[in-house]
């Protein structure tokens, strides 16, 4: 028996369990993409699948719906793939373990792909069904949204025929977007040198924070692990403890807050006292700091043997202390023109310490373009200063407030007939696929949206049934409406 197979819609949930036994992480789409192709093909549907695993899916219009603007429907087919650390799994090889508690779906241990399966989902149970009358139906599935919206930047879409795209990757029910930041990827490496050092080994695990996704959640000011530990360094610093640093490793995606971050610290053997007692001052600071944004902030210590080993030590700890420590992070301008929206910010999600170096990985986003380029350029004149060197990559344009609108204008006049209120209808600060695309297609009009889902990007995210079978009903409404 199917987890899901009690719910409804059951096509919906149908291909979302389908979705789920199939690994399709960022960057290990293969597989999902060619599950997609070999459904369209197996329904006589005019398919396309790039080098690069893209999907498109055309199928035509109903009886009656030929002269209809034909609908683009548009998601991508990758998930940040995340785990809980204690969890034996492998999310490149391994299904994810679906549960059911209420109203809600979830993944045991892991992320759920919500964001964005059920938009995948969505477009599988619409292309499935000949009873849904509907105009030439155009789906867009890329890849690699989540590391770089790689997929929309490459995409083919010279086949298609429409104007009109209906995004669905957006996750409040009743809100309609129609306008984002853009954003890009910034690399930075900063080379360190390993002398042999002698001492006590600590292993500690900053963690306990709730993380999220840094364009939905940055203005909650949760704690980011990885910058937590450039700060702890940097108090071990100004403590003049005798320490040396082995190695670090924390965050899993740029554009996740990382939780945790682990590393490993040698200390003097005569230090081992005020260490302990500066690893307890830090912790209690911050959970302090931290009592009402973010509560679970601890710090996990386990000692090991005496030993003798490469780490960073003497001067340059003290650069890589003060690297991290000054590395910029979180919303750095609010809009001005719209209340509550973050105008930009960045997120250092990946962070990576060995003997090949530092290795810091950011987020940076803006819905304003110079913004963004000013905020790229202030990071990279951080690295500049501590002697590392910073690469920019799948930097994405913001999606512009389209004035005349008419999709929008037929979407709230039906939200309105339906649930007898008008929709909310915001610009968001996460990057949507939507700007890519308005470069591809002349005169695109389009619209986000999706069901209730909370907590994405991590172990705790879960999807609403409700929501899921409300935005069904009237996604299929919209497209039986005709004009």
């Amino acid at each position: 028996m199917r987890v899901l197979e009690s719910l409804e819609p059951a096509k919906v949930f149908y291909f979302f369990e389908e979705i789920c036994k199939i690994p399709h992480g960022s960057g290990n789409v293969g597989a999902i993409s060619d599950y997609l192709k070999r459904f369209a093909e197996e329904r006589n549907l005019e398919v396309y699948q790039d080098q690069i695993k893209n999907i498109v899916i055309i199928k035509e219009a109903s009886e009656g719906y030929e002269e209809e603007p034909a609908v683009i429907i548009q998601g991508h087919m990758d998930m940040v793939a995340v785990h809980k650390p204690e969890l034996d799994i492998d999310m490149t090889k391994d299904p994810l373990k679906l549960k059911v508690d209420g109203d809600k779906v979830y993944a045991e241990g892991t992320s759920l792909g919500g964001d964005d399966g059920i938009a995948v989902a969505y477009a599988l149970a619409i292309l499935d069904d000949e009873t849904i009358k509907h105009p030439r139906l155009e789906v867009v599935i890329t890849v690699d949204e989540e590391t770089g919206m790689e997929g929309a930047r490459e995409i083919d879409l010279s086949m298609l025929k429409g104007s009109r795209l209906l995004n669905l990757d957006s996750e409040e029910e009743g809100i309609f977007l129609t306008s984002c930041a853009g954003g890009a990827r910034v690399d930075c490496k900063l080379p360190v040198s390993f002398t042999q050092m002698e001492g006590v080994e600590y292993e500690l695990l900053l963690g306990g924070l709730a993380g999220g996704h840094s364009g939905v959640e940055i203005h909650k000011e949760r704690g980011n692990a990885n910058k937590l530990l450039g700060r702890f360094l940097w108090r071990l610093y100004l403590e003049e403890i005798n320490a040396g640093l082995i190695s670090a490793q924390g965050g899993l995606a740029d554009n996740a807050i990382p939780r945790e971050t682990k590393c490993s610290i040698l200390v003097a053997m005569d230090q081992k006292e005020v260490f302990e007692a500066t690893v307890h001052s830090f912790e209690q600071d911050v959970k302090a700091e931290l009592a009402t944004k973010d509560s679970g902030f601890c710090i996990s210590v386990k000692q090991s043997e005496n030993t003798c080993k490469k780490a960073i030590c003497n001067n340059d700890f003290a650069v890589v202390a003060a690297f991290l420590n000054s590395l910029p992070n979180g919303v750095q301008a609010m809009s001005a023109d719209i209340e509550g929206l973050v105008e930009t910010s960045l997120n250092l999600g990946i962070l990576k310490v060995n003997e090949d170096g530092v290795e810091a990985s950011f987020s940076v986003r803006s819905s304003i373009e110079s913004s963004k380029k000013a905020l790229i350029e202030k990071l990279m004149s951080v690295v500049v200063l501590a002697g590392g060197e910073a690469e920019v990559d799948g930097d994405y344009p913001g999606w512009s407030y389209r004035v005349n609108s008419p999709l929008r204008d037929k979407m709230i006049a039906l939200y309105k007939e339906m649930y007898g209120n008008e929709p909310k209808v915001e610009a968001i600060h996460a990057g949507l696929e939507c700007g890519l695309l308005a470069g591809k297609i002349r005169d695109l009009d389009c619209v986000s949206f999706g069901p209730n889902m909370s907590n994405i990007h991590t172990t705790e995210e879960t999807l609403s049934i409700s929501s899921t079978k409300r935005v069904w009903q009237y996604l299929i409404a919209l497209l039986e409406r005709k004009g």
